[in-house]
């Protein structure tokens, strides 16, 4: 009698984890260099020196780059090889606006949040980025404010909306990259980061959509803007246009004042 072995896995039966793989680990060494900012938009990658600095060979590296080519990170260049995603003054503006218009959408339905949960959630992504800060992880802290802004669209309760805020992740990324390094030359710590977005979550706590929507039109975009805009290529007339009005806008209004590095 011949006995048929079921290929079904047994209910509650403990599942194996593989360990990662070279290439998956080489990948995420080099995502975590692209969004830590050690490797900008527009920065070429170079083989030889990561090989050494990733302790790799060739073959799992460019197998690595293909996978963040997939991703949206790298993009492969005639004469120049693998290069990261550069960001243009256009992409900048779509990113930006959009991002703006989903959080303004979010904080409209979701103020004042009646839900204990969608609250807790904000609180525990802030937590994320104060650890973050703490080990001085430029990689991980900006990984957690995108978290920390994914848990304010949450607020409004709208799967969609908070799926088309996800679908942004990468592409958001790569600005907070550029917008913290320029915060960076204007001496902004990492405490000073999260201040920021403890502040805008104390007004979400309040209750009152104005006050959070003015914090969000300010809430670190413009620094971004003002101070490495004219560095980004292919401006279109349109996106030249938008730079030139919140250019004006911000120079009527007062200076942000410092924030305190830590809380009393």
């Amino acid at each position: 009698m011949t006995t048929v072995e079921s290929t079904t896995p047994r209910k509650g039966a403990p599942q194996i984890e593989r360990p990662p793989s070279m290439v998956q680990l080489a990948a995420q060494s080099l995502r975590r260099m692209i969004i830590g900012g050690d490797l900008l938009p527009g920065d070429r990658v170079v083989e030889n020196q990561l090989t050494k600095e990733l302790g790799i060979s060739r073959p799992p590296l460019r197998e690595a780059l293909r996978v963040l080519e997939r991703e949206g990170l790298i993009r492969q260049v005639s004469h120049k090889g693998a290069i990261v995603t550069p960001l243009t003054l256009h992409d900048v503006y779509e990113i930006v606006t959009l991002r703006r218009v989903l959080e303004r959408m979010a904080i409209d339905l979701a103020l004042p949040v009646t839900d204990g949960a969608r609250l807790a959630r904000c609180r525990s992504a802030l937590g994320a980025m104060e650890l973050a800060a703490a080990d001085d992880d430029p990689a991980a802290l900006s990984e957690a404010a995108f978290g920390f802004h994914l848990s304010v669209i949450g607020l409004s309760g709208h799967d969609r909306l908070e799926d088309t805020y996800r679908s942004l992740y990468l592409q958001m990324l790569l600005c907070m990259v550029l917008n913290r390094r320029a915060r960076a030359q204007r001496a902004e710590t990492p405490a000073q980061d999260v201040q920021r977005h403890r502040r805008l979550l104390e007004l979400i706590e309040a209750g009152d959509p104005a006050p959070v929507l003015a914090e969000l039109e300010h809430h670190g975009d413009r620094t971004f803007i003002a101070d490495i805009a004219d560095t980004l290529d292919d401006g279109s007339p349109q996106a030249r246009a938008w730079l030139d009005r919140l250019r004006a806008e911000a120079s009527h209004e007062p200076r942000e004042p410092a924030e305190p590095e830590a809380r009393g």
